[in-house]
């Protein structure tokens, strides 16, 4: 029986070419599998004729932006993460759903290896291999690009050569990559980090300097999940999308940063994730209000390393899967309403309601109905600073000597 190599197919240049390229170099039959995770762009089936017309003996396509949205994203939300605080894993996250089609494709039609099309230079070739060695620890893993010397100059010599239904003249200076939580832009001008970026980089988001009236937006969310907008009922999916559109139109989520890689070196990147951007905004306000202070304090630590976990393709990790269970514990009273203003590339909370709430009013006040005994106030801070005052007499005592 001959050998079979499923793909991981975008529908671009190299991945189409990669088909061929994968069959002569090894003389495998080539599955390419197309998921969906919400890049827009061409439809499923126009990308799936492409893979059959570049050669491709099956071509699997998985609608997964449900999927991407409710197990992906919104761990990411609820974890508050932001890489190095910036990044909001816009590409980290999308590799271990479409890990877990290859996986799946692999073990539908008998394919012993899994192939991607990432450089030797990148996070995203330890994020395919490792997710794909955790759930088919027997499939091998190959990557013609750095494997088989598959450079673009060849790509569109093949290309032309065997007359591959794929546009191969364009010149995209730019690295991108996109799905609904975000979009990714690298490479070209941008490696000069000196270099402001050009407006023609950004998609998802308008040119913030002339906004359109502010936009005010309401969020609802119940145990840390986006459930409504302006009081309309949403899913997750619909929630990001949404505040795609809004945020987007505001300029907001525009993220310019250069960031540590996990191969070593670092890289500039430009990120825009306008709804990723405000909804991580509104859940970390309503945080504030429904989470205990050392809760919170502890949170903002496991989210930060949630955050490096991710990014560093150990999404199925038996730490990540820990941290989750906190997480998650944690957002049982995130519940409640954030009002915000979306403007000129920001996104201002203004207002935040909840039953759940630690914020108690008469506590709080400072007018007349204050609930709060200021007469307690001396003795706690006698006690809250008696360590530090011991250590200080001691300094002197010792010094005196």
């Amino acid at each position: 029986m001959t050998e079979r190599i499923v793909l991981a197919y975008s529908g671009g240049l190299d991945t189409s070419v990669a088909i061929g390229w994968i069959g002569e170099a090894t003389g495998a039959e080539v599955i390419a599998v197309a998921v969906d995770v919400g890049q827009g762009g061409e439809s499923l089936e126009t990308i799936r004729q492409r893979a059959l017309g570049c050669g491709a003996v099956e071509a699997y396509v998985a609608d997964a932006s449900d999927e991407f949205a409710n197990e992906y994203c919104v761990p990411t939300l609820k974890a508050n993460a932001l890489y190095q605080g910036h990044y909001p894993l816009v590409s980290a996250i999308s590799r271990p759903v479409i890990v877990k089609h290859l996986v799946k494709a692999a073990r539908e039609f008998g394919a012993t290896t899994v192939a991607h099309g990432c450089t030797g230079k990148g996070n995203d070739q330890v994020r395919f291999e490792v997710g794909i060695q955790t759930l088919g620890p027997d499939l091998k893993c190959i990557a013609p690009v750095r494997d088989l010397a598959l450079t673009r100059d060849k790509a569109i010599a093949f290309a032309e050569e065997k007359g591959l239904p794929i546009e191969t003249t364009k010149k995209n200076p730019y690295s991108i990559d996109q799905n609904v939580w975000g979009r990714a832009v690298e490479t070209g001008y941008l490696e000069d980090i000196w270099n402001a970026p050009t407006k023609d980089i950004y998609d998802y988001t308008a040119t913030p300097e002339f906004p359109p009236a502010p936009d005010e937006v309401t969020i609802s969310f119940e145990a840390g999940v986006p459930v409504a907008i302006d009081g309309v009922k949403v899913t997750p999916l619909q929630a990001i999308k949404e505040l795609n559109r809004r945020a987007g139109a505001q300029g907001v989520g525009r993220i310019d940063v250069v960031e540590d890689r996990l191969v070593g070196i670092k890289s500039r990147e430009i990120y825009e994730a306008p709804g990723a951007m405000a909804l991580i905004t509104a859940h970390k306000h309503l945080e504030d209000i429904t989470i205990e202070r050392e809760q919170a304090r502890f949170k903002a630590t496991v989210g930060q390393r949630w955050a490096e976990l991710v990014y560093d393709g150990q999404w199925f990790s038996p730490l990540k899967r820990s941290l989750d269970a906190f997480i998650e514990d944690t957002q049982k009273y995130v519940t409640g309403d954030i009002r915000m203003v979306l403007h000129g590339g920001q996104a201002i909370v203004n207002g935040r309601r909840s039953e759940t709430s630690l914020y108690d009013f008469e506590l709080a006040t400072y007018d007349t109905g204050d609930t709060f005994d200021q007469s307690m106030a001396r003795g706690f801070i006698e006690l809250w600073g008696m360590s530090a005052k011991v250590a200080s007499g001691r300094d002197i005592r010792v010094a005196g000597k």
